[in-house]
């Protein structure tokens, strides 16, 4: 079998079986001088104790799935970068959420639409590069590599592997949409912008929004993650509707 045909353009990518033997050595090395990894796991390096404890739960899982990671970079504010797992590559993802943006060295629009089903986190770390400024984009031809965050998360959030509400919006809740909320970047669907048209108007548990035309229990949870991530859902534990609603509605965090 030969090796899948690489465009010359993009710079040479590990495969994730060399990936995970490079984290097997700094565990091994680790370990030589007495220690655990850095922070736990050389999967999870240096990317501070708050950002830490809020990935809990990602970090029980040898197969985390990337949303919920990406999601605690936003909520932190912090520039990392994300060693995924795509096909037989192990792919960084650089994440500027400052400046709203995401670093990719291959073809993002390839990668979501081929590969969304089967990425994985492999590794999380401080991010090595620094966000461009737009001279600088133009200068050195990188503009393709940089990548509005915003969209980035919605496709994962609609389209990825999660299939029940990130954590921080999991649990007995009623959701409403802020009125500044830009959605004409978003690839809608009918139904999701009949949906958002609605949230702008009222507020709902993610079981009523499940009832919607066009609507399950997972798009549900789906459609409420990505609003969460465009920073434009309010979440009201306290509004009537939460409070009648069951912590067991399906719908909660993994």
């Amino acid at each position: 079998m030969f090796e899948r045909t690489r465009p010359v353009r993009h710079p040479e990518l590990m495969r994730v079986s060399d990936f995970q033997r490079y984290l097997e050595d700094l565990e091994a090395a680790a370990s030589r001088i007495g220690r655990e990894g850095p922070i736990t796991k050389p999967r999870w390096g240096a990317i501070g104790a708050s950002m830490l404890a809020d990935l809990r739960g990602a970090r029980k899982s040898d197969d985390a799935e990337p949303l919920e990671v990406l999601a605690a970079c936003v909520r932190h504010g912090r520039r990392v970068t994300l060693h995924l797992q795509c096909d037989e590559f192990a792919i960084p993802l650089t994440v500027f959420p400052t400046e709203q943006l995401l670093h990719c060295p291959e073809d993002l629009l390839e990668f979501l639409y081929t590969h969304l089903s089967s990425v994985r986190v492999l590794m999380v770390e401080p991010a090595m590069l620094r966000p461009p400024a737009p001279d600088e984009q133009a200068a050195a031809g990188e503009v393709r590599l940089h990548h509005a965050l915003g969209a980035v998360l919605w496709k994962l959030a609609l389209r990825g592997l999660r299939t029940t509400l990130l954590p921080e919006i999991a649990g007995p809740a009623a959701f409403r949409i802020t009125p500044g909320l830009d959605v004409s970047g978003l690839a809608l669907s009918g139904a999701e912008a009949a949906a958002v048209f609605r949230l702008r108007r009222e507020s709902a548990t993610a079981r009523a929004v499940a009832d919607w035309p066009g609507f399950d229990r997972l798009r549900a949870a789906c459609l409420l993650n990505g609003l969460y991530l465009q920073s434009g859902l309010i979440v009201s534990r306290s509004h009537p509707s939460a409070i009648r609603d069951s912590w067991f509605s399906g719908l909660g965090a993994r």
